[in-house]
């Protein structure tokens, strides 16, 4: 609705208003630019192949945004505002290092095409196209999307065939369920301060977590994210396998563990706090964000994947409708009781 004034038209619409410098593009560069440190680090775990997949990722998520909206849609492409580069960022951050670039490629185009441009675009796609195309790989192409190579190869500046290994929560994983002893395990895995810094096998992005911490603490900073989604993610998984860690710690690994390997830092910091597939309200992060670390717990314990992070995601990505229905904000002038 449009008022005109003496001087002035002014346009009338609903909420959300933005009272600050912050705009689509702003928000989606600024956690491009929170993801360098992280990038930095897969490079220098995994050499140049971090930087091959990642750019051919970026790459082809925007290629498959701009020909869908100009050529299925008859519609003007957005390539730069910045989404289809965060989806590229975030789909290789979820990939080894070693997959072969079809792979990449078909990957991006169920991540734009399914997962958001099916749904209409930014905006109004329910589930997190990085993780859209993940699980896609994951689900039609498991062998290469689980060779994973050896950090800090000899091999890794040369683009050769790196050697492959497991990651940490798979020898745990594959261990336990051989019957060997966690004491045995653990010793076949760096310690908790090399884990959380960058020395793991692993997807790409999922190498440090302190680059990922990083990251996050300067979106907390910019005011881009807020503390909820991460925090009840986290906080629910400590406490699960922390409970279940001291009542039994010969077969279940300590929580420590459980919060800085795989893709937990990744998923809680960063997928699942974007802002399309995420509920509204601070009480529908939290009770969102315990439904993903609740999930996550039971498929990596008792689950066939030593990982269940993204599969969380996308569960309850899908219950987010029904969450900002039951969580919705006050609105403004109303009062309780008819009053």
């Amino acid at each position: 609705m449009s008022v005109q004034t003496s001087s002035t038209l002014l346009t009338v619409s609903p909420s959300p208003h933005i009272h600050k410098e912050h705009s689509i593009t702003t928000m989606m560069y600024a956690v491009v630019y929170s993801l360098v440190p992280a990038l930095l680090m897969s490079v220098y775990v995994f050499g140049w192949s971090a930087i091959y997949v990642t750019f051919l990722a970026i790459a082809s998520c925007m290629f498959f945004e701009f020909a869908i909206s100009k050529y299925f849609f008859k519609q003007k492409a957005s390539v730069w505002d910045g989404s289809a580069i965060i989806t590229g960022v975030l789909l290789a951050f979820n990939l080894p290092a070693s997959i072969p670039w079809w792979a990449i490629v078909l990957g991006s185009l169920f991540a734009m095409g399914v997962g958001k441009m099916a749904f209409g675009g930014l905006g109004n796609n329910p589930f997190n196209p990085a993780l859209v195309g993940r699980v896609f790989l994951l689900i039609s192409f498991p062998v290469p999307m689980t060779q994973w190579p050896e950090a800090m190869n000899a091999n890794r500046w040369t683009m050769a065939d790196a050697t492959t290994g497991a990651t940490p929560l798979a020898v745990i994983k594959e261990g336990l369920d051989a019957g060997v002893p966690i004491s045995e395990l653990t010793a076949q895995i760096p310690g908790f301060f090399q884990l959380f810094t960058g020395m793991q096998g692993g997807c790409i992005g999922e190498v440090s977590g302190l680059a990922l911490v990083l990251g996050f603490l300067y979106l907390l900073y910019r005011k881009i994210t807020t503390w909820h989604i991460p925090v009840a993610v986290l906080g629910t998984i400590a406490l699960i396998t922390g409970v279940l860690w001291l009542i039994d710690p010969t077969q279940y690994m300590s929580p420590v563990f459980h919060l800085i390997t795989g893709g937990v830092l990744l998923g809680a910091l960063y997928m699942a706090t974007d802002y399309v597939t995420s509920p509204m309200t601070p009480k529908g992060m939290i009770i969102f964000g315990v439904g993903i670390g609740v999930i996550t717990v039971l498929i990596r314990l008792w689950g066939s994947y030593p990982e269940g992070v993204s599969f969380a995601i996308l569960i309850m990505n899908a219950a987010v409708p029904l969450i900002d229905r039951y969580f919705k904000p006050k609105r403004f002038g109303a009062v309780r009781n008819g009053k």
